[in-house]
């Protein structure tokens, strides 16, 4: 008798597969040649493992990325990630969420809908920081434009005591240690990356040149310890 093949279905067609409901599972029975049935997630449990991965991502997730955090093939993956962003959009009768599925730079993350800018930024506003003080800028500049220097020299380019003002510098991370001065021991001080981020620049070269507005500081800064 001829052997009947099983045809060939696509990949897309076996996928389709986990859209069937989950057989009953079959009652174990006595001997070592027993099988288990082997239990897949259901999609809605491939669902809620995606969307925690979203909640948490900083950046944009491409469907691999997700795929193997989740364990899924890829093509599940974007079933599952249409589903969401459709759950979201409110379609299917559903409740339009106030965030959204964007897919941005090849991946996918969560995003506030922008019709909330408002409120997002109230709330931003609201948890920023205190601004720094002038004290705080100026000593911030100097020791910018000036770096590496020492608190002594700092204060004799202010005429001031800058002890507190540096403490809370190196406190908002804008400022820190970076060696200590050859000739007198004292700590050098430098910015961080957290000011270039925060000015938006790459390197304490593009900062503008404003280095002549500190009249009389070339002295102090030779002399100062």
């Amino acid at each position: 008798m001829t052997e009947r093949r099983i045809p060939q279905e696509p990949v897309a067609l076996l996928l389709a597969g986990l859209l069937a409901p989950e057989p009953p599972a079959t009652p174990a029975l006595d001997g070592p040649g027993d099988r288990q049935p082997v239990q897949r997630p259901h999609l809605a449990e491939v669902d809620a493992r995606i969307e925690a991965v979203l909640a948490v991502a900083d950046e944009p997730l491409p469907l691999p990325s997700l795929a193997a955090a989740v364990d899924r093939p890829v093509a599940v993956v974007r079933q599952a990630v249409e589903r969401l962003r459709d759950d979201y959009d409110g379609r299917g009768g559903g409740r339009r969420r106030g965030f959204e599925l964007r897919e941005v730079a090849g991946g996918w993350r969560l995003y506030a809908r922008p019709e909330h800018d408002e409120t997002i930024r109230a709330l931003a506003d609201a948890e920023a920081p205190a601004r720094l003080s002038q004290a705080a800028l100026e000593t911030l500049a100097v020791i910018a434009y000036r770096q590496p220097v020492t608190r002594g020299q700092v204060a004799a380019i202010r005429a001031v005591s800058v002890d507190s003002v540096l403490r809370t510098l190196v406190a908002r991370g804008l400022v820190t240690e970076v060696g200590r001065s050859e000739e007198t021991g004292a700590v050098l001080y430098g910015t961080t990356g957290a000011l270039l981020e925060a000015l938006g620049i790459r390197s304490i070269g593009e900062l503008p040149p404003l280095a002549p507005l500190l009249a009389g500081a070339e002295a102090a800064h030779a002399h100062a310890g």
